[in-house]
């Protein structure tokens, strides 16, 4: 009740604030509300300590913060609620109504960085099942998308933009221009490879009489080639036809489970980052996590001791 009743008797000061973010800053209606509730829930947790928020010393926020990590509240929320807290206490500090900022020392919350969603090997085989089942050039297409898409770890907007170059030369690799016009090669497997040959012999289904292009996936679109928004829409066509939800298929999700599946069967992290023309290692070592995520689900799942 009484953490209530503070929300609803917001302080002189906190209105003052938010005031001033309004004419001052032009803040938009949906940032003062979403201050003002910030704001509010602090001085809700402190008048139940009997403690002002204008008041507040350092280690009365720091207690906040741990109460909320203690109520499981996300990272993000908390990490949010920290910057409104500056913004409120460097505004007190201008305005001389107070002496110091009681938040300048206080870290904000980690944010873990969400694991990526991805496929298991059954159900990227049901995928590529599904479309070989789609007859004529439409099917050998998408087959190829896939194929290449799975084997390769593109970018969708690499996958789409892929030249026709590309695939004319050595039929073993393929030469990506990926971001920052950085060129790197990765290889192909069998089942790329021939999907490529099988889609190369129907490209021109994909041409007007006489046209030509300079794109491995052409189509009559602005851009000249095959767009992402289609080959979205491919995808959740071909998902709902595999018994999938297509929520969790997407040309990224793939991109995901190319690397996952890689470092699943023993492939080491310098050589998929290359693959993935990640300019850094630490973006590939997230898919170490899922690993070690699913490992420990899998203990946890299966391990008689956990199960006690």
């Amino acid at each position: 009740m009484a953490r209530r009743a503070a929300l609803r008797d917001r302080s002189t000061a906190v209105e003052s604030f938010l005031e001033m973010m309004a004419a001052e800053r032009g803040a938009a209606r949906n940032t003062l509300e979403a201050y003002g509730r910030d704001l509010s829930d602090a001085e809700a947790w402190l008048a139940g300590r009997r403690r002002q928020l204008e008041a507040a010393g350092t280690d009365d926020l720091r207690g906040y913060l741990a109460a909320l990590e203690a109520a499981g509240v996300a990272p993000r929320t908390a990490a949010r609620r920290l910057s409104a807290l500056r913004q409120y206490f460097r505004f007190l500090f201008a305005e001389g109504r107070r002496g110091d900022d009681p938040t300048a020392t206080l870290d904000a919350p980690r944010r873990g960085r969400p694991l990526p969603k991805i496929l298991s090997e059954g159900e990227v085989d049901a995928l590529l099942e599904t479309a070989r089942e789609r007859p004529g050039p439409d099917g050998l297409r998408l087959v190829c998308l896939l194929e290449v898409l799975y084997a390769t770890g593109l970018r969708v907007s690499e996958l789409v933009g892929l030249p026709f170059a590309a695939v004319a030369r050595d039929p073993r690799v393929l030469i990506v221009r990926g971001k920052g016009g950085k060129e790197r090669m990765v290889p192909l497997t069998e089942a790329a490879m021939a999907a490529i040959v099988a889609y190369k012999g129907v490209r021109g289904a994909f041409l007007a009489a006489g046209e030509t292009s300079p794109h491995l996936f052409p189509s009559r679109s602005g851009a000249g080639h095959l767009t992402r928004r289609r080959l979205a829409q491919l995808l959740d066509e071909t998902a709902v036809l595999a018994g999938l939800d297509p929520a969790k298929v997407s040309p990224h999700v793939l991109r995901h489970a190319f690397a996952t599946h890689l470092l699943d069967h023993g492939a080491d992290l310098r050589s998929v980052q290359q693959m993935l023309g990640h300019a850094d290692i630490s973006t590939t070592q997230i898919y170490t996590h899922v690993l070690a995520e699913r490992l420990r689900a899998l203990v946890e799942a299966h391990h008689p001791l956990a199960r006690a």
